[in-house]
């Protein structure tokens, strides 16, 4: 028989693991599913793009896997029993149950409205290509002079701040941020962000709590509300709450705990990877949620499974950071150099250069869905029987 292997999520993570596994493992040995309820890739990197009217080019996963031999199965995932080792999905056909063998949980995260009220009903969100549509036709209907307000002054909130304020320099756009604008930034990084929010016309809340949202205006903690007739929430992210609901060990954020190879630690048989799952980095510090490390993650886990279902050798790369890549509109970007703990160190790269240099990051992560190998010569190996059962029923050690 062979070995099911099913990948859950086809996100920049999921998509990689898929076909990474697809490279490694002979086919008549293994049959890998990759479930997603959408039947396209999507950059989840360039959603304040999309937001503003730009058009993104199309990744229909059936190009993208076409002789791969990784079978796309269009469906919504709605449980996991993680005894039993099968899944739940929904379908157009209806609710269906899949068994596995080895399952990669990549099922990521969205947006997180940390429980302020009003955001769900009155905020709009980019976390997802449904929600940059919508915040896109939102913003659209917006006449000149109009205020918008981005909450959360994290990478996700520079960007779109930035790429709004240049799409629509006739709207109002303001950011509130909890901290300092860019204040975990070198100086150098600082200042030019504060150049170009000047140059943007960006009016910049710092030190702004924001505590309740309506349809007209955000409050913020001090007693004082900033005028919105949209509210776009950027103030982190929350992953998806399945895996909470299973008997994983999960963290309390609702992470998978994992391993160094992102193995889990209470079900050998189950691998997450990106957001879902909790990765410790260098100086023992959890890896923050990013393409950055999801990437690297779903090489790992690709790999880590690969080498136990033919006896190969264990993957042992440390996860880390080199720099933060932020785009501040279509001429204008920063890439702040950071320690492999993802800590700023002095250097940055400013200016037109910049948004150069995080396009084409931009453009590489989406060629590294598509190869995942990264265009290295690979052999696709056989699975031994043996392994494959013993990787299944092996406890791991906490």
């Amino acid at each position: 028989m062979q070995h099911r292997i099913i990948v859950l999520g086809a996100g920049y993570t999921g998509a990689i693991a898929a076909g990474r596994l697809a490279k490694r493992l002979r086919r008549d040995d293994v049959a890998i599913t990759l479930v997603n309820a959408d039947p396209d890739f999507v950059e989840r990197v360039r959603m304040h793009q999309l937001a503003v009217g730009q058009d993104l080019k199309p990744r229909p996963f059936s190009e993208m896997f076409a002789g791969t031999g990784v079978e796309l199965k269009l469906a919504k995932v709605t449980g996991v029993d993680v005894d039993r080792k099968t899944v739940s999905v929904l379908d157009a056909n209806g609710a269906e149950e899949l068994e596995y063998d080895s399952l990669v949980y990549a099922l990521g995260s969205g947006w997180n409205d940390q429980g302020v009220p009003g955001t769900a009903e009155h905020a709009h969100e980019i976390a997802s290509r449904p929600g940059a549509l919508r915040l896109r036709e939102r913003l659209a209907r917006l006449d000149a002079g109009q205020p918008v307000v981005v909450v959360g002054g994290g990478l996700t909130g520079l960007e779109a701040a930035t790429e709004i304020a240049e799409a629509r320099p006739d709207l109002d756009v303001a950011l509130a941020a909890r901290g300092g604008l860019g204040d975990w930034l070198s100086p150098k990084g600082r200042g030019h962000l504060r150049k170009v929010f000047g140059k943007l016309g960006i009016t910049v809340h710092e030190h702004t709590a924001v505590t309740g949202v309506e349809a007209d205006r955000v409050a913020t903690a001090d007693g004082t509300s900033i005028p919105a007739a949209v509210t776009v929430w950027t103030t982190g992210f929350a992953v998806h709450p399945i895996a909470k609901a299973t008997a994983l060990e999960v963290a309390e954020t609702g992470q998978i705990v994992v391993d160094g190879t992102l193995r889990s630690v209470s079900h050998p048989d189950v691998y997450a990877v990106g957001d879902a799952a909790l990765v410790m980095g260098p100086g023992d510090k959890p890896l923050r949620m990013s393409c950055a490390s999801g990437t690297p993650s779903a090489w790992q886990a690709a790999d880590a499974i690969a080498a136990r279902l033919t006896g190969g050798k264990l993957p042992n790369v440390a996860l880390r950071y080199f720099n933060q890549c932020i785009s501040l509109g279509r001429r204008e970007g920063l890439i702040q150099y950071v320690t492999a703990d993802d800590r700023a160190v002095r250097a940055a790269l400013t200016g037109r250069l910049a948004a150069v240099y995080k396009e084409l990051v931009c453009k590489g992560a989406a060629w590294g869905v598509a190869n995942p190998t990264l265009g290295m010569p690979t052999r696709r190996r056989r699975v031994v029987r043996e392994q494959a059962q013993a990787s299944s029923t092996v406890k791991v050690p906490a």
